[in-house]
């Protein structure tokens, strides 16, 4: 016994690799890994017809298939990030949702345990440093101004596992705060803001990097009075989310985002709530309970909409089928740019030798057929 993994050869496929699309290439997988070569006895499958893109990286994501990960038990956690495994999302970040500092320090240490078991690939703490004004689906007597301290507080909680906080920087102690996490290595993510041009661009200046999903929660652009949306979509150092699940975004807006931020600057994200992969019902986010109804999100008192139900296939078949984007463009945004973003280039977020075998199998018609993590399928298009 030579103790080699075991390898297979995925062939025939259209693979998007980060240098072009290779039609009738083929990917190696050997063990957990992607490899460069495949010996004389390794096994061979025949994926003509298809594409094999990266394993899907969503940043934003709260949960699916009935489980919260602001509110669920780890178990409960596992199964909504196993649900969007299923659905193409093979590293996700678990977001949270406004709640008292305490709760939330308690939630950081539950989903740093699933970090460091190699299930979640961190956490982004949305809320509670947000502006009432723009709170979406957040509870408003929870809010708080920035207080570095604060924040502190819950990036130590969070044990290493933080890799994303939402801020409304405008806000008392929003600067400050945005230079401690750019100092603690955990991105600064401009959202749910009533910001200015000029105090957008004075946050970007201290070090924030993300428009958490870009056009919602913030004000419009008008000709006198561009907004955060004009700062952020100029910059070249920030990443803009965008949620493409026809609902948050008319076609035309993320369109704008993409001529203008260019693909290699958005991040295409889901910010799902339970429901997603999962069916109409009751549910909550957080404390607020939320009505879905034809897969709209909707809070029950307000009628605010309270994430989504999305997952990133359907995202991913959306932006190329509706929307027409090149999928080259399409698996940027949704597998590279987070992947870079969340510091995970290296092992995830494209299709290269040494890298986890972690990709998306896909028909001509981009209806998802197969799902392989780390070498193990989890959903198998072979059947």
């Amino acid at each position: 016994m030579s103790g080699r993994a075991h390898s297979t050869v995925l062939s025939g496929a259209k693979v998007v690799l980060p240098t072009g699309t290779v039609t009738g290439g083929r990917v190696i997988v050997e063990g957990a890994r992607i490899a460069g070569s495949a010996p004389d006895d390794a096994q061979v499958h025949d994926l003509s017809g298809h594409w094999i893109v990266p394993g899907f990286v969503d940043i934003h994501n709260h949960g699916g298939g009935g489980a919260s990960f602001t509110s669920g038990t780890p178990e409960e956690v596992l199964r909504g990030v196993r649900t969007h495994r299923e659905h193409g999302t093979t590293t996700l970040v678990a977001s949270t949702v406004t709640g008292g500092l305490d709760e939330l320090a308690r939630r950081a240490a539950l989903l740093a345990e699933l970090t460091q078991a190699g299930e979640i690939a961190g956490i982004h703490f949305e809320g509670p440093f947000i502006n009432p004004c723009r709170k979406g689906a957040h509870k408003e007597d929870l809010l708080r101004d920035p207080d570095p301290a604060e924040v502190r507080k819950l990036v130590d909680a969070a044990h290493g596992a933080a890799r994303m906080f939402t801020l409304a920087t405008e806000l008392p102690g929003g600067l400050d705060s945005v230079r401690l996490l750019a100092e603690h290595g955990v991105i600064a993510a401009i959202g749910h803001t009533d910001s200015t041009y000029e105090q957008t661009r004075l946050a970007i200046d201290a070090g924030a990097t993300v428009a958490t999903h870009l056009y919602n929660a913030m004000p419009g652009m008008e000709h006198r009075a561009p907004g955060p949306i004009a700062a952020l979509l100029e910059d070249e150092r920030v990443t803009v989310e965008l949620i493409n699940d026809g609902v948050h975004l008319h076609p035309a807006m993320l369109e704008l985002a993409f001529h203008h931020a260019g693909a290699g600057r958005v991040a295409l994200i889901t910010d799902a709530m339970d429901a997603a992969g999962f069916g109409d019902g009751t549910y909550h986010l957080g404390p607020l309970e939320v009505e879905v109804k034809q897969g709209v999100a909707r809070l029950v008192e307000g009628g605010s909409i309270a994430g989504s139900t999305l997952t990133l296939d359907t995202a991913f078949k959306r932006s190329v089928t509706i929307d027409r984007l090149p999928v080259e463009s399409v698996v940027q945004a949704i597998s590279a740019n987070p992947a870079k973003l969340i510091g995970l280039y290296d092992e995830v977020g494209s299709l290269e030798p040494g890298k986890y075998a972690d990709l998306v199998v896909l028909d001509a018609e981009f209806e998802l057929k197969g799902v392989m993590r780390r070498g193990e399928w989890v959903v198998n298009p072979l059947r």
